[in-house]
């Protein structure tokens, strides 16, 4: 439980936060599918309700537990924040690359594009 304590607390540089943006954009889209299909399926009459949400509530929590490793911060469902020391790179699925910031205190309303 240390190691991930220490890993939620990374500091990342723009560079390094970009590095892992491809594996969070592959993660995210799969969990962000797996989700949609059990929908699909309740939609369809295939799955009820309450089963559809155990299975997607895994989906999720083995989502944020993979980007937690790796030291990004899950601000909710395919919103993913990299700490910088001073706020946050954040990115939301499906944008194509990392292109807004905000502070510690603004959050996600206070997102700024990337010059």
């Amino acid at each position: 439980m240390a190691d991930r304590s220490l890993a939620e607390k990374r500091v990342f540089s723009y560079e390094e936060a970009r590095s892992l943006l491809p594996f969070v954009h592959r993660l995210t889209e799969g969990a962000y599918r797996e989700v949609q299909a059990l929908q699909e399926a309740v939609d369809a009459g295939c799955l009820k309700i309450d089963e559809a949400q155990a299975q997607a509530d895994a989906v999720i929590a083995r989502w944020v537990e993979a980007l937690h490793e790796r030291g990004a911060v899950v601000k909710g469902a395919w919103l993913v924040d990299f700490d910088n020391g001073s706020g946050y790179y954040c990115w939301q699925y499906p944008e194509g690359g990392l292109d807004f910031y905000h502070s510690y205190e603004e959050g996600f309303r206070g997102r700024m594009r990337i010059q």
